[in-house]
């Protein structure tokens, strides 16, 4: 629990959306996301369709890093995403790889009509575990999957990676709107999951802890008994 709790302040420290949505503080958890993944698989495309519902097929490179503030209702909980679009082109790299700290999630990105950005998911992958915290969630998403026609990764290709990576998999399409709801809330979910494991872990030390001392408080009392 103690790294989420890092995790969460120092999405805080970060620059802040300035969107009136940012101003609003009734939420129970923030998660702080990140898009990655090689220039053009669809990164900021997928992001309009899941904040805004649009898409539009004239998006230019992102430059440097951009986000996007949602807020969703999981399990009871009203959570607020920060949601960070991030440059694939190398000469950004410094700059993306600066937001890595403190992000809870990660979407790996790579499009299924272009083969390159499938074999650079390795590199992104050690990218995230050099620059994240270790407890941060991955999922890996092979965009683009309207164009069937085109396709250069087949899916079996993306699942067995996933798999080797330890990553969950999804195949969607920001145009058509396919799962992009679902990986989003795919990725809330696992993080809720983490968090529900740590703080039950927490408990459990502290019950632990409490029973020791609990065992432990009679025998100092009846070593100090002189009677």
């Amino acid at each position: 629990m103690f790294l989420f709790q890092m995790a969460l302040t120092d999405s805080w420290l970060q620059q802040q959306p300035s969107q009136k949505d940012a101003a609003d503080q009734n939420f129970d958890y923030m998660f702080k996301l990140l898009i990655i993944g090689n220039s053009s698989v669809g990164k900021t495309s997928f992001l309009f369709r899941y904040a805004d519902d649009s898409f539009t097929s004239a998006f230019v490179s992102t430059v440097g890093i951009d986000f996007k503030v949602k807020t969703v209702f999981r399990n009871d909980k009203r959570i607020k995403l920060q949601i960070w679009d991030t440059a694939g082109q190398e000469r950004y790299r410094t700059i993306t790889t600066a937001y890595y700290r403190g992000a809870m999630g990660f979407l790996l990105m790579y499009d299924i009509t272009n083969q390159d950005s499938f074999t650079a998911v390795q590199d992104w992958a050690t990218q995230i575990k050099t620059y994240s915290w270790d407890n941060a969630q991955v999922i890996l998403v092979g965009n683009k999957c309207d164009l069937e026609d085109d396709r250069l990764v087949p899916t079996e290709d993306g699942q067995r990676l996933a798999e080797e990576l330890g990553f969950q998999f999804f195949e969607a399409s920001a145009k058509d709107n396919i799962n992009v709801k679902q990986v989003f809330e795919r990725l809330v979910d696992v993080i809720c999951e983490k968090m529900n494991e740590s703080m039950e872990g927490d408990m459990n030390l502290m019950t632990n802890h409490r029973n020791q001392g609990i065992k432990d408080s009679p025998s100092e009392s009846q070593g100090g008994c002189a009677c």
